[in-house]
């Protein structure tokens, strides 16, 4: 990730060791008050947990909220003083309806979405150490985890994960005699040209609309040898590597109409996914659900590491979405008993097959490695150990990531000025951070 652990895994690790050490001193004469807790707390003990989750699903028959009462159902049958009331939202609504929730003191529980750091800076959330076991801890993958830190505490949990790499369509490289996968810009460029001139309607689809691109413009600077913080966690949005990477887009691809007829920075990832799957598409960075996507069409496809400015990109990208448990009611223990129950390796696994995600703890990416049913995964398996990912830990994050959706397409147009919109962003970056404090 663009933010390191500070001092590796095994400072990481002892920090939380020691944390855990001074509060569990504390658990056993807090527990009784803790039970007692929240509004629909009754002499018997009985409490309601309120989880709200977005949904991963594409389509009714897999919302994901069949998944959150498979596991409540699990979870209450060994637990049976807790049930859970479960609300899934559409990543649409989900953040925007829990921001609301929470700035009218109805906040839930438990959340489960994209973002944690503005409910951990404005105090809401509880921290790692005060909710999970050490073995639930310490069986998450060191690089996701270190993500979720904020000030060097950890407030996020990361629930699933996914990493990117370059996918291409076999039947249109063989159509036009491009004989393996490209590993550097020039490569991607030369594959690029063969499959215009083979007739190809997009030969690399580029993704910049308002659905993502944050996610398609980290894959370019990593690629590049930039990325949007430094290992301080300074934002260097605006770096040489940054800018060059976005003139090289707007000179060899756009400019020489290699990304298709349609306008970069109005296509959604979700359209180039839908194009590929049509046979429309050579090439595109793709991540694990496009698999399951294109398997259903039979597109006969390859997967490769995302070329970089001289050979291979030594660095990919990886996004996690987030768990959170929330301090509103003040139940404390019994989120820790769910959140316990929920990363067991059988439950992680199970959301990680249905959606065609990465799991992000040991002892299920383990298993998922053993499986030769998840054969398919294990290329975005490798990467993730090493994975780059967003600056979540920044509260300044989300209003980069508002202004990228709005700016980032226009550096790759003809005449596009990505010095300029770069430092645009740069420095409300650096503004909305200072804001912060």
């Amino acid at each position: 990730m663009a933010i390191n652990p500070q001092g590796g895994e095994a400072a990481v690790q002892r920090r939380r060791f020691l944390s855990l050490t001074a509060a569990g001193a504390a658990t056993t004469a807090m527990a009784s008050t803790l039970a007692a807790c929240g509004g629909d707390s009754s002499g018997s003990g009985n409490v309601t947990l309120k989880l709200v989750a977005a949904d991963y699903g594409d389509k009714p028959e897999n919302n994901s909220k069949k998944y959150w009462l498979k596991v409540a159902r699990a979870f209450t049958s060994k637990n049976p003083d807790i049930k859970i009331d479960i609300t899934v939202l559409p990543w649409t609504d989900v953040d925007k309806k829990l921001a609301q929730m929470v700035r009218d003191g109805q906040g839930p529980d438990v959340a489960q979405i994209g973002a944690y750091a503005d409910f951990a800076e404005a105090g809401k959330l509880y921290s790692a150490d005060q909710l999970l076991s050490i073995p639930t801890q310490s069986d998450f993958i060191s690089s996701i985890s270190a993500a979720g830190d904020l000030h060097r505490v950890q407030y996020g949990l990361p629930f699933v994960a996914s990493t990117r790499l370059l996918f291409y369509n076999e039947d249109l490289f063989s159509k036009a005699g491009v004989t393996k996968a490209p590993e550097s810009w020039d490569d991607l460029q030369a594959a690029a040209i063969k499959l215009k001139a083979a007739g190809v309607k997009i030969p690399f689809g580029l993704p910049f609309g308002p659905e993502e691109p944050q996610a398609e413009t980290m894959m370019w600077m990593l690629s590049g040898g930039g990325n949007y913080t430094d290992r301080t966690g300074a934002y260097t949005i605006d770096s040489p590597e940054n800018v060059k990477a976005f003139e090289w887009l707007r000179d060899e691809l756009v400019g020489k109409g290699l990304t298709g007829p349609g306008d970069p920075s109005r296509t959604n990832r979700q359209q180039i996914f839908d194009a590929f799957t049509r046979g429309e598409v050579g090439m595109l960075n793709g991540h694990p659900t496009l698999m399951k996507q294109a398997d259903a069409r039979d597109i006969k496809y390859g997967m490769a590491p995302l070329p970089g400015i001289k050979g291979k990109a030594e660095m990919t990208m990886g996004v996690a979405d987030w768990m959170m448990g929330f301090k509103t009611h003040g139940r404390r223990e019994q989120i820790g008993r769910f959140l316990d129950f929920v990363y067991h390796k059988n439950n992680v696994l199970d959301f990680a097959g249905r959606y065609a995600m990465l799991p992000v703890t040991t002892s299920a990416s383990e298993a998922m490695r053993r499986d030769t049913a998840e054969k398919k995964l294990w290329p975005f398996l490798d990467q993730l150990q090493n994975a780059q990912f967003y600056p979540a830990d920044k509260t300044s994050w989300a209003r980069v990531t508002k202004l990228l959706k709005e700016k980032i397409g226009s550096t790759v147009k003809k005449g596009g000025d990505p010095a300029s919109v770069l430092q645009e962003l740069q420095r409300e970056a650096e503004a909305t951070d200072n804001a912060n404090g």
